[in-house]
């Protein structure tokens, strides 16, 4: 078996390291130094293959295996990647380029799920239904749905890989995870605590790539269900590639955060920038739109540049550093042309707006607040993911609402007031999955259903508690006659 080295990290393949058979290699390149962090081998379809085969395999005998003891190898599985916190918390900032801090929580985090949903599964029960046929007796229970593609992307390597590992092993799934292939190093060196918790060979594979590679996973006829967590766009192309197989879908956000009248400004603030700045502002929840109403505007803006003067853009490793570098060209590029669409609208830059010059890469995008933000500008309209804040007036709670609802997306939003009236028809009227009230719209719990509205293009399904368990399983009924 190979052994990972900080010069080479091999592929995960049917439970083990290995180089795999694909012939061709990837160069992992820090968006935060720009240097080399690591060298990994790309899969083949034959690697595609045998991990499929390994997990058939591995996953009938996990399923069979008893539910307090699959518990305890997640409960394992946590305590090795906490012993492992710091390293790869430090990986993950290398090839991801967020602050170390934020790392560190994320593992933390990773580690907690998997507890969480060993928790969950011990307690996922059926019911007992009434028939109308009195010598009938049905009930419900759960059964693993099989083989899961999951599909992560790169702004959380680690914590979005236990989103979806935790959750399907603990319910007696395998798991076939591709990372993208510039940031798979955090999840590939996180298998070394798979390994050492027990967990049978074969039950989970890591094999990074891209868009090809991606779309092999999807269409593989030995893959029984897919795991999406992404933009949009490429959901949508997931979802057409999978066609009938059962899929859990987590896609874009756009905010909104909404700020009403009778709101603390200054609490609305302070959330509106910790909303925006963690990760970059690379967060399907972060803060992509702030619709505020006029009477506040002046003072709630005030308050935006004062709370931003605490966002300092720098090393990710630095202590003191709480803004690092744009994970990729990509992101960045879009961060350029949104600002740029926004100015030539009539919009009001007021901090920031580009790339830092004298960095050691062009990724470090500066903290930014844009007042007077058309409603039908790029920024508005699609998701930035970047450290902005874009502020949209409002005339009243009417025209706040409209505003916050006239978007394709609807993952999660926020809103400010004092009135428990308007909170809760803010809470039922705002077109997503969840709204967090008095509170910034980046924020989570990992006991909650998150996933976006029905009728929006952010996809189905839910990620976090006993919601997850429910997705990844497969509702059955059994029915007696007596």
């Amino acid at each position: 078996m190979t052994t990972p080295t900080p010069e080479r990290q091999p592929l995960f393949i049917a439970g083990e390291y290995g180089e795999g058979t694909g012939g061709g290699s990837f160069a992992v390149i820090s968006p935060a130094t720009g240097e080399r962090v690591g060298t990994l081998p790309l899969p083949s379809a034959e690697d595609l293959d045998t991990a499929v085969a390994a997990a058939h395999t591995a996953q009938r005998a996990w399923a069979a295996v008893n539910v307090w003891e699959r518990a305890a190898v997640c409960h394992r599985v946590a305590d090795e990647i906490d012993a492992r916190r710091a390293e790869l918390a430090r990986l993950q900032t290398l090839e991801q380029g967020k602050p170390l801090a934020e790392s560190i929580a994320d593992v933390t985090e990773a580690a907690q799920l998997f507890r969480l949903h060993a928790e969950d599964a011990v307690r996922l029960g059926g019911e007992t239904l009434p028939s109308r046929d009195g010598s009938k007796r049905m009930f419900t229970f759960h059964r693993p749905v099989g083989t899961w593609g999951i599909i992560t992307p790169w702004n959380f390597p680690l914590l979005m890989f236990a989103e979806f590992a935790a959750p399907g092993l603990a319910t007696g799934n395998a798991v076939l995870v591709k990372p993208p292939a510039h940031t798979p190093l955090t999840v590939l060196r996180a298998m070394e605590a798979l390994v050492a918790a027990g967990l049978p060979r074969g039950l989970v594979s890591v094999l990074p790539g891209e868009g090809d590679f991606g779309d092999a996973l999807v269409r593989h006829p030995g893959i029984h269900a897919i795991g999406f967590i992404g933009s949009s766009a490429t959901g949508a192309k997931i979802a057409a590639a999978a066609g009938l197989k059962r899929s859990l879908m987590e896609c874009s956000g756009n905010g909104p955060l909404v700020v009403l009248a009778d709101a603390d400004v200054d609490a609305a603030a302070k959330a509106a920038v910790d909303g925006a700045y963690p990760c970059a502002g690379q967060v399907c929840c972060a803060t992509e739109r702030v619709v505020v109403h006029t009477e506040v505007h002046d003072a709630f803006v005030a308050a935006v540049l004062r709370e931003s003067e605490r966002v300092v853009l720098g090393d990710p490793l630095a202590e003191g550093t709480v803004l690092g570098p744009l994970n990729n060209e990509a992101v960045a590029r879009k961060m350029d042309r949104h600002v740029a669409d926004a100015r030539e609208r009539g919009a009001d830059v007021l901090l920031g707006g580009g790339r830092r010059a004298g960095m050691p890469t062009d990724l470090y995008y500066e903290f930014t607040v844009v007042d007077g933000v058309p409603e039908d500008s790029l920024l508005a309209k699609e998701e930035s993911f970047g450290p902005v804040v874009p502020i949209i007036t409002g005339r009243d709670e009417d025209d706040l609402l409209r505003i916050a609802n006239d978007d394709a997306l609807g993952l999660q939003g926020a809103v400010f007031t004092r009135s428990m009236t308007s909170a809760f028809r803010f809470i039922e009227e705002m077109e997503v999955g969840q709204v967090i009230v008095n509170e910034t719209n980046n924020w989570w719990d990992i006991n909650m259903p998150f996933g976006g509205a029905g009728a929006r293009s952010t996809g189905w399904g839910r990620i976090g508690g006993k919601w997850t368990l429910l997705d990844m399983t497969d509702t059955r009924t059994g029915v007696i006659s007596l």
